[in-house]
């Protein structure tokens, strides 16, 4: 192996930040450089998004700096727009603004996906999606002001408007943040003199006849039942047509309005993978082997939601391992291994995983749990939740404040503080600015 071998890796998410921290601690300063380039310093830990946006957890608690945990490897911001294998370099458009090239001998392509948009009039114009702590931060706050508006209007139809809370998209993202925010806008009702609980309208749209495919189909059930217990709208089957104006429109020719859209129908992999020349299956995502490589390149790796994996664990031959933080934690783990056994000559290993099961929070002390084919309801599920997603949180750091924040708000309850100026943040200035210039 040469000396001061050159890894890049693409993404600083689930994949390439737990692969980086597993190569810091393996690799010798004199056998590899590691560098790992995302748009943001930081990586999101997704599942806590819901307990962030209802106020349960920090929002900084759930990020975790780059440059903090990955001492041994160098952090380059900025987004790589494209790669070109024959040449072994990827194009990277830096944060200040200028694009260079970046030469590797080895390459981890973990970009990870996007929301899955469709063209439904009105979606780009009213819709939010709910995969970054940006976006949990805004609808928090977005909630909260909603309630405010509310309560100071005298218009009967923009009241049931600004009360009216849509999510479309029935899976674990869709679910999860559905039931924490909407026990959050529950509690905060209490503090307002003319907003009763029954006055707000959570709907959950889902095309699917089901929610949560992840689980049995009992557990999906039961999920259902709880929503609808707690007094949430659920539309299966159903697929939104137009969002015009916050008007909302399904195909089963119910209408009404909402001014708060989150969109969380699925993910597809990067589209920055249509700018390069590695292998894509037909729904974009790199094509690799059980040992993570990509086909054609051993010197090339790819894992999470953007790579096309086999799942050696089910009997069909063309059965691929579904995008979720589950497999993106444990690939990262092989791929590491993989990287090293490759540098140093040795034989790579297959990736293989039997899906453990499926936890899910539906509001606070609420939850549903499917574990090893064992089906868990109510607190016990809500509590394996919580203790799943601890253990897989990075760092001590991270988990102790979860722990802590978890600890005062079981002592304290949740802050229901509207903080909307965060958003526009000049707008106080600016509008003093313009009252010193009147005559």
């Amino acid at each position: 192996m040469a000396r001061n071998t050159r890894i890049v890796i693409v993404g600083g998410g689930y994949v390439g930040m737990y692969t980086a921290l597993r190569l810091q601690s393996k690799l010798g300063a004199d056998e590899a450089s590691v560098t790992v380039i995302d748009p943001q310093s930081n990586m999101t830990y997704q599942p806590f998004l819901p307990e962030a946006a209802a106020g349960s957890v920090e929002p900084r608690h759930v990020v975790v700096p780059l440059r903090k945990v990955l001492r041994k490897c160098h952090v380059l911001t900025g987004r790589v727009t494209a790669i070109n294998r024959e040449r072994r370099e990827v194009t990277v458009e830096a944060a200040a603004g200028h694009v260079t090239q970046l030469g590797y001998d080895v390459l981890v392509v973990s970009p990870g996906s996007v929301a899955r948009t469709l063209p439904i009039p009105g979606l780009a114009e009213h819709g939010i999606a709910f995969k970054t702590v940006a976006e949990a931060i805004y609808l928090r706050n977005h909630v909260l002001s909603r309630m405010d508006e509310a309560s100071s209007t005298i218009d009967p139809a923009l009241r049931r408007k600004l009360l009216t809370f849509l999510v479309v998209g029935g899976g674990y993202a869709g679910v999860e943040a559905l039931a924490e925010l909407a026990d959050m806008s529950r509690y905060a009702a209490r503090y307002y003199e003319n907003i009763d609980r029954s006055d707000l309208r959570w709907v959950l749209v889902e095309a699917a006849g089901r929610i949560m495919p992840e689980v049995s189909a009992p557990m999906g059930r039961y999920t259902v039942k709880q929503l609808m217990d707690a007094g949430i709208e659920v539309f299966l089957d159903t697929r939104v047509k137009s969002m015009e104006g916050g008007h909302v429109v399904l195909d089963d020719g119910t209408e009404f309005d909402a001014d708060t859209i989150v969109w969380t129908a699925g993910v597809k992999p990067n589209p920055m993978l249509a700018n390069t020349d590695l292998p894509l299956d037909d729904k974009g995502r790199v094509t690799c082997g059980a040992s993570l490589q990509v086909e054609g390149s051993p010197e090339v790796f790819s894992a999470g939601d953007c790579a096309s994996v086999p799942d050696l664990s089910k009997s069909d031959p063309n059965a691929k391992t579904s995008p979720s933080a589950q497999h993106a934690v444990r690939q990262a783990k092989v791929l590491a291994d993989n990287v090293v056994a490759h540098l140093r000559g040795r034989p790579v290993k297959p990736y293989k995983h039997s899906y453990a099961g499926s936890v899910a929070s539906l509001g606070l002390y609420k939850g549903a749990a499917e574990i090893y084919g064992i089906k868990l309801k109510g607190v016990v599920a809500w509590f394996m939740h919580r203790t799943y997603h601890l253990s897989r949180m990075p760092t001590f750091n991270r988990k102790f404040r979860i722990v802590t924040d978890w600890t005062q708000a079981l002592l304290f309850r949740r802050e229901v503080v509207a903080l909307g100026q965060i958003h526009e943040p000049k707008a106080e200035f600016s509008r003093a600015i313009g009252q010193e210039k009147k005559p």
